[in-house]
């Protein structure tokens, strides 16, 4: 993970743990003016890890995209050159990303070149660096994968529709390890711009610290964060044969539409309810086997009520039994990145058996009804072995990871 909390997935998961909180006051004369300055930024800058040459060929987005990979390849115990040196088969191997916008900032700034200075100092780079499976591209010409190299787009469910995707292209017998993930760089003035023009965004009224607030009652909308996270995915033989470290089982996923508006979502929460509903039977699981829920949670009024009444659709009167959190507290919203994040951070729960807590949820609000972590860590109830990581985005789209607990 690249996130607002650290250079990597450790320093992330370290931060989450300790309650620690990314949002910081934007800086820089191109955001005078703007409703809203602040956001969630990367804790590193992905161009600072990478060669100028090499980064002056990528947009933020994909730079985030190739520092988590690499990452995560290497905490696989893979080699950078594996493929190449025929550990794994090249065409075997694929890659699944997500994105919202992908590089569209680079076009936005490209045109700011063309109108101030004019067409020839236009960057060369600029269209390959602007579409969306530009991270994706990236990733597969780094380390030489050869399977296929897919982009969802699918709004704020964009990384975890990716890693759906990717499970399915295991269980089919189409790959045989895939990086899935998502990545996310959009804290630019027209973006905030948009998003503020829709009040959609925390006006951060007391503080920065304070501004994203989920499942309170005093919660007033996103903020604007950015970075990436990719997961290995592998299937079960082909990593037993290897020997590789298993955090968890990929054990299902599950896709809806609400089919009710392009930015609000059906108050009944039922498009979430379908989604939970088809992940759990994909998994094989019942709701009773579910001890954790990663939220999606954006600190938005209605994006909360309605998450947390298909919670207590799904749940019923266990609902006290399932444990929730939900990082955009302490990450803000990291897009299409930020179902990757929240997915790795179930994988990591499981794992180490600690649920983290919800920064910025201070006065819960009693019409939740959650059993929501706040304040410290959580050890993770032995009384299931299923954890949901949820993701809603624009268009009424409903996505759902559940991982199970191998351990």
């Amino acid at each position: 993970m690249i996130s607002p909390l650290g250079g990597d997935a450790a320093s992330t998961w370290r931060g989450l743990l300790a309650g620690e909180c990314g949002v910081r006051p934007l800086v820089g004369a191109e955001f005078e003016g703007l409703p809203v300055r602040i956001a969630a930024p990367a804790a590193i800058d992905p161009a600072d890890r990478l060669p100028r040459t090499q980064a002056r060929t990528m947009g933020r987005s994909a730079q985030f995209a190739l520092l988590a990979a690499r990452e995560a390849w290497a905490d696989a115990g893979l080699a950078h050159s594996a493929m190449r040196d025929g550990e794994l088969d090249a065409k075997r191997v694929g890659v699944s990303m997500g994105t919202i916008i992908g590089g569209a900032p680079v076009l936005v700034a490209a045109d700011q070149v063309l109108s101030q200075r004019g067409a020839r100092f236009v960057s060369p780079h600029t269209a390959p660096m602007t579409v969306p499976n530009g991270a994706a591209a990236q990733i597969a010409i780094d380390l030489g994968i050869r399977g296929e190299a897919r982009t969802v787009v699918a709004g704020c469910a964009s990384g975890t529709e990716a890693i759906g995707q990717a499970i399915d292209r295991i269980r089919h017998g189409h790959l045989d390890v895939v990086l899935a993930g998502g990545t996310e760089a959009v804290i630019t003035p027209v973006v905030l711009a948009a998003f503020a023009s829709m009040r959609a965004l925390s006006l951060g009224e007391d503080g920065p610290l304070g501004a994203s607030r989920p499942f309170d009652k005093n919660r007033d909308g996103f903020v604007v964060g950015e970075g990436a996270g990719l997961l290995v995915l592998e299937d079960e033989e082909h990593a037993l044969a290897r020997g590789a470290r298993i955090y968890c089982e990929a054990a299902g996923w599950g896709l809806s539409a609400d089919a009710h508006h392009m930015v609000a979502p059906r108050p009944d929460g039922e498009g979430i309810v379908d989604a939970i509903a088809k992940a759990l039977a994909d998994a094989g699981a019942e709701p009773g086997d579910v001890v954790h829920v990663n939220a999606h949670a954006t600190a938005t009024p209605n994006g909360d009520a309605a998450e947390a009444v298909a919670l207590h659709a799904v749940f019923g009167a266990g609902i006290g039994d399932v444990a929730v959190t939900a990082p955009k507290g302490a990450l803000g919203h990291m897009q299409g990145a930020g179902g990757a994040v929240e997915a790795i951070a179930t994988v990591l729960t499981l794992h180490h058996g600690l649920i983290p807590p919800t920064v910025g949820c201070d006065n819960p609000d009693d019409e939740i009804g959650l059993d929501v972590v706040v304040g410290a860590p959580r050890p993770l109830s032995r009384g299931g072995d299923v954890a949901l990581s949820n993701s809603y985005g624009f268009g009424g789209h409903n996505a759902v990871l559940a991982f199970r607990r191998t351990g």
